[in-house]
């Protein structure tokens, strides 16, 4: 048996999430004590309040290895009633560099459990299921602080293995950096490097150390240093709440070499794991109304989001069956949907058939289909718009193109967004010749390839009702991977909103605004049978009444992403849909509500 088996487990919840960064509760949940991210404090540190460090730790280096405990401040330890502390060994620490070594000596703990990266590597106990700890500590984080990729690397690793634990990494936490390392998964922080900023004579600021300035009156003292970081946990969880937390790791990032690089190590392996499995990288396929993904840094261009986003339009999406020809090439507009702002009004006044495929030229999405532009992230992404673009922007663009018109065999390019294009094997038309997009020139040369190219090429017209099932149809086959559940599908209902019913039976809704479409209870069998949802199982023996939590889920699809429908099986047997609030990494074991549910048969 583990050290600590009789130790009391951290009440906590999740409240919020965004990807891998996440807010705890801590403590009752109707009514919580404290927060993460937070602070973990020492035994001669000065009081802060509970809503902002809910532990204090003690390690005692006379005996080797050394121990650690952890106090936890306030009634937050089911069940309630009585004060916890929570005691650990460290074990022989070898420097990751000596990653084959193995030292025999292994860490120990129960609801606090120590790991190093020798232990990632050979503690074997690390997989028993039963081992759930309240906090796992990287008791060696500074250590791979210094070496490229060990600590974003440990803490992916750990953050997968731990979903419902709070990460601490000892010793490397600033108000510089914990929105970062919030984003790649910490949760609790110290203030080791504060007190060293006192001993500088230097403020550890949300921007990184500084000098005090004598005109304004600043000291480095320890209170300086505090206000510091409850401005910059203020920020991080306002940040998580808001769907902002990547800009604001982002301009972090900045505030030292060693933070961009984790910030693109991080940014790297998403993405690679994205390509495979959207779920196990945090992605999200519908976001809460009003959120909006900010461009403003090139360094936003690494977004897995935006990278996956790209490499599914150029080498997945299959456009409406009637634009298999032509493709038009438009510029993006500031106004998202495209389709509202002034500019593609005009266009669309001057494209006289529905027998093209409409695609709009954008950076950082690279390409956005005329019918996915409903869809996170194209509608709702802010970017400056200066009228250029740099090399790295024409380079991904020019790629996309393409990989697109060849992939999808278009015969003929009618481009109309102002960058050059040459594709040995597909015809190209510029119709801007130099010109400004919204020039009557430009938009009269538009019109007119486009009634040449349905001449030439005789291009469908089709109506209306077959226009948008296709165009729906297209829709689902980007986000759900089929678009068999709409076979015989008729689509009525006024613009924006479109009902869609099979044999007189509505089976979903699709609205614009937020992107999706709504299934209904009548379609889930059908969305079955094509395999069009993530699937995920109950417990057997289990009367579901409620929501999705770890406590009645046994096993889920892991390419689950937040904000997708999900179909709830029991016992084999299909009983409902639920719409997923954590990604497929979380699944089945993460904390908090893990979706909501919506249908029960």
């Amino acid at each position: 048996m583990r050290e600590g088996a009789d130790e009391r487990p951290l009440a906590r919840s999740v409240v919020a999430r965004g990807r891998f960064a996440r807010i705890f509760s801590l403590g009752d949940r109707a009514s919580p004590s404290s927060w993460t991210p937070g602070l973990v404090v020492a035994s001669d540190d000065p009081e802060i309040p509970l809503e902002f460090a809910a532990f204090r730790t003690l390690r005692d280096s006379r005996v080797i290895p050394a121990k650690l405990s952890i106090e936890v401040l306030g009634d937050l330890c089911l069940p309630f009633g009585k004060s916890e502390i929570w005691n650990a060994e460290e074990g022989l620490i070898l420097p990751s560099s000596l990653v084959e070594s193995n030292s025999g000596e292994k860490s120990f703990g129960g609801q606090l459990l120590p790991v190093s990266w020798q232990s990632l590597h050979h503690d074997e106990g690390l997989l028993d299921n039963s081992l759930e700890p309240s906090i796992v500590s990287i008791i060696d984080a500074p250590q791979l602080a210094e070496r490229p990729g060990k600590l974003v690397e440990a803490i992916d690793a750990i953050r997968r293995r731990f979903p419902t634990s709070l990460i601490w990494t000892p010793g490397i936490g600033g108000p510089d950096n914990c929105a970062l390392l919030s984003w790649m998964g910490v949760d609790l922080f110290d203030l080791s490097r504060s007190r060293e900023a006192v001993a500088r004579g230097v403020i550890l600021t949300e921007d990184g150390p500084r000098e005090p300035e004598s005109t304004a009156g600043e000291k480095s003292d320890f209170q300086t240093q505090l206000e510091a970081w409850k401005r910059a946990l203020g920020a991080t969880r306002s940040a998580i709440r808001e769907g902002t937390i990547r800009q604001l790791a982002e301009r972090q990032a900045l505030s030292s070499p060693r933070s961009v690089e984790r910030l693109r190590r991080h940014d790297s392996i998403m993405s690679e794991k994205a390509s495979v499995d959207a779920g196990s990288a945090g992605l999200e396929s519908v976001i809460k109304e009003g959120t909006r993904l900010l461009c403003h840094s090139y360094t936003s261009r690494n977004d897995p989001l935006i990278r996956e986003w790209r490499r599914r339009v150029s080498q997945v999406h299959t456009p409406p069956t009637h634009q298999s020809k032509v493709l038009v090439l438009l510029p993006c507009s500031a106004k998202k949907p495209y389709r509202l702002s002034q500019s593609h009004r005009r266009f669309q006044r001057a494209i006289p058939t529905r027998g093209v495929n409409e695609v709009m030229v954008t950076a950082p999405l690279g390409l956005v289909p005329r019918e996915l532009e409903d869809f996170w992230p194209a509608a709702h992404y802010d970017i400056p718009v200066t009228g250029d673009w740099d090399i790295d922007e024409l380079l991904v663009i020019r790629e996309m193109v393409r990989e697109y018109a060849i992939r999808n065999e278009f015969e003929l390019i009618i481009n109309h967004s102002g960058i050059e294009f040459e594709i040995p094997t597909i015809k190209i038309l510029d119709t801007r010749l130099g010109e400004s997009a919204g020039s009557q020139n430009s938009i009269s040369r538009l019109q007119e390839a486009i009634e040449n190219a349905s001449k030439e090429y005789k291009l469908p017209n089709p109506k209306e009702s077959f226009h948008r099932l296709e165009k729906l149809k297209s829709a689902s086959r980007f986000q759900h991977g089929t678009d068999e559940w709409l076979e015989g599908a008729k689509v009525t209902g006024r613009p924006p909103i479109f009902r869609i019913e099979k044999n007189g039976l509505q089976v979903a809704l699709w609205n614009p605004r937020s992107g999706r479409f709504s299934f209904s209870k009548a379609s889930l069998p059908i969305l079955d049978a094509c395999n069009a949802l993530p699937r995920v199982e109950l417990v057997s023996n289990f009367d579901w009444r409620g929501d999705l939590f770890s406590t009645n889920v046994v096993k889920a699809d892991p390419n689950i992403r937040s904000g997708d429908e999900v179909l709830v099986f029991q016992d084999g047997v299909l009983v409902g849909s639920a719409r997923a609030e954590a990604s497929g990494w979380e699944w089945p074991r993460g904390p908090g509500r893990l979706a909501k549910a919506k249908h029960r048969l």
